[in-house]
């Protein structure tokens, strides 16, 4: 073979081979966009892998063509029965990955990421910054609904009600850092038209809250309950922000319970399924609990240094006969009144 016949066979080796890679990350993105879920709502069409996938379609001459290429991938991967059609016959078609897909490389990155996600969740004891990424399905590991569920310890509530628009404004206002103009009704149906630069968004329990500064103040950062607003409307000013905010510390502090931040020194006797749950569950790392005598009517006494807050409060009114509060003394206090206005009502 001539010099030229084997470099003009070398650059068609290239190409194969350049070829044979771009279809292999097709497929492998395309399986990370298919989530093994039983929902039809939840599996996705053509048209939506499409979309989501633009950019590894884009070298095909136009949609038509764009269309034909993913569809022919699907069916690669209908065929090696890595994915199945959820709407047999249905137009469009969804798909979802079949649970008996054992490509090896998928597995092994799976394996991977889903320990990574695990040991990182797991040392700081943050579980909830685990579960939306394992129920991800963009990035391969969509458990899905049919098989991870997250149920609070509290009563579920329905949320709380808010106007149309207003959370999409106030999304909009914090990702682009814009004010917020809203009409807001407190708790005494006192009602204010404040100009608002929001900092953070959180949900607790069924409400949702917006952390921002009011008007010109400087301090402090206040918190907004989305279901008291009553208009919304994002500003064209650029929303300040404050220096010394920040969400995780708010919520570690007990501010997002309406806290003042004050930590206290917290005694407790407990007993029964509560004194079960704070050997397994501590209140805080630096957790004491020591066995009572023998002859107490207690199980065990726990120190622990907490965040002052109505979540904790509650949480102790909850616990019932199984805790007894020793301190601080304002807590016991407060108990104690609160114990006296419940028997009253049940007299």
């Amino acid at each position: 073979m001539s010099h030229n016949g084997e470099y003009a066979a070398h650059i068609a080796m290239e190409k194969r081979m350049a070829a044979y890679k771009n279809r292999i990350e097709r497929l492998e993105a395309l399986l990370r966009l298919i989530p093994s879920q039983n929902r039809k709502e939840d599996c996705p069409t053509p048209a939506t892998l499409l979309a989501r996938l633009a950019g590894l379609y884009a070298g095909h001459a136009n949609d038509t063509a764009r269309h034909r290429a993913i569809q022919r991938d699907l069916e690669e991967l209908l065929g090696d029965g890595r994915i199945e059609a959820v709407n047999p016959g249905g137009k469009p078609l969804r798909y979802r990955r079949t649970r008996y897909e054992i490509d090896p490389y998928t597995q092994e990155y799976a394996r991977r990421t889903m320990r990574e996600l695990v040991d990182n969740a797991l040392s700081p004891q943050l579980l909830e910054t685990l579960w939306p990424q394992l129920c991800d399905p963009e990035g391969g590991l969509g458990l899905g609904e049919d098989r991870l569920r997250i149920l609070g310890d509290n009563q579920r509530l329905l949320p709380a009600a808010i106007r149309d628009g207003v959370l999409a404004d106030a999304l909009e206002a914090l990702a682009n850092m814009r004010t917020l103009k809203i009409g807001y009704r407190n708790r005494q149906d006192q009602h204010t038209q404040p100009t608002l630069h929001p900092q953070a968004l959180l949900q607790r329990g069924p409400r949702l809250y917006l952390f921002a500064l009011k008007d010109d103040e400087d301090e402090p950062v206040r918190m907004y309950a989305l279901h008291r607003i009553t208009r919304s409307e994002v500003g064209e000013g650029h929303a300040r922000t404050a220096p010394d905010f920040d969400l995780q510390t708010a919520i570690a502090s007990g501010e997002a319970d309406f806290g003042s931040g004050e930590r206290l020194e917290l005694r407790l006797r407990v007993r029964g399924y509560v004194a079960d749950l704070l050997r397994e569950c501590p209140l805080e790392a630096e957790q004491i609990m020591e066995d009572e005598p023998e002859d107490s009517d207690f199980d065990a006494q726990v120190r622990a240094t907490v965040p002052g807050t109505g979540q904790l409060l509650r949480w102790l009114l909850g616990c019932g006969d199984k805790v007894e509060v020793l301190e601080p003394a304002e807590y016991r206090h407060v108990i104690r009144v609160q114990v006296a206005k419940m028997a009253e009502i049940y007299a």
